[in-house]
């Protein structure tokens, strides 16, 4: 069976040129299997994958490239030789592609796809990025904010969790990563703690449940922590999904008795 190596690249195309070059062989005498067509994944950022091919080795390339007497005087077939070499520098460039980020790296490379994914939905945007306790905060100002936001911040929900995986993807220990948009977590933090306080001062009234409309994770765990300390309510989380309901019931020994 003649000898073969894989090669990947971006695309077909790439990992044959690739191949021709390391293999030194001419494009229309190369001969090869495509593995994997690839992928460009979403906005080329998350969920990417390589193509990959698979080319057999002519026995020619093989003695041009040993030689004759080398192949006289050595041991290991010259296949087997080359195979080796050929194989070792295709695993550098495997390895090499799968370097992780430094937190600095992150950085730039949070910047970088999270200002492309603006692109596509707004313009005139700037991003300001602050670091703190192994935590990335980029912050958007300027362009269509209330479109990057989205209805109860949906859609910068989305384009977090794009940010993160770009940037988590190449790392051994996980970073924090937070998008906002002009301060907008921030006020809603403070708008939904407000909401919380309220809603809870009605349960405690009137003794029956309130409910907060559908909310992410985030939203919820915000409610959970305001009201934590308050011995007359309890809240939980109802539905299935990411987006749930949030309910604010009285806890039943702090009722109050009707006269």
């Amino acid at each position: 069976m003649s000898p073969s190596l894989e090669f990947e690249d971006k695309n077909v195309e790439m990992a044959v040129k690739k191949a021709c070059k390391e293999l030194n062989i001419p494009r229309e005498k190369l001969k090869h299997d495509v593995i994997s067509y690839g992928s460009t994944g979403i906005f080329g950022l998350v969920g990417t994958k390589k193509a990959r091919i698979r080319v057999t080795i002519p026995k020619s390339s093989l003695e041009s490239k040993m030689g004759a007497s080398d192949t006289r005087k050595s041991n290991k077939t010259p296949s087997k030789t080359i195979a080796e070499d050929a194989g070792s520098k295709n695993d550098v460039s495997i390895k090499d592609s799968a370097d992780f980020y430094s937190v600095d790296d992150a950085k730039n490379v949070g910047q970088e796809a999270l200002q492309l994914i603006i692109d596509f939905i707004t313009e005139g945007a700037i991003i300001s990025i602050k670091e703190e306790s192994n935590r990335i905060f980029f912050n958007v100002n300027g362009g269509n904010s209330a479109v990057l936001i989205g209805k109860r911040g949906q859609t910068l929900d989305a384009i977090q969790y794009l940010v993160d995986k770009v940037i988590n993807s190449k790392r051994k220990e996980r970073v924090g990563v937070q998008v906002d948009v002009e301060g907008y977590i921030e006020k809603r933090r403070v708008s939904l703690e407000k909401t919380a306080a309220r809603l809870a001062e009605k349960v405690k009234k009137t003794g029956k449940p309130a409910t907060l409309g559908q909310m992410n994770s985030h939203d919820r765990r915000i409610v959970h922590i305001a009201l934590k300390n308050d011995t007359m309510v309890r809240t939980q989380s109802m539905g299935e999904g990411i987006v749930r309901k949030l309910v604010i019931f009285p806890k039943k020994n702090s009722s109050r008795k009707k006269n």
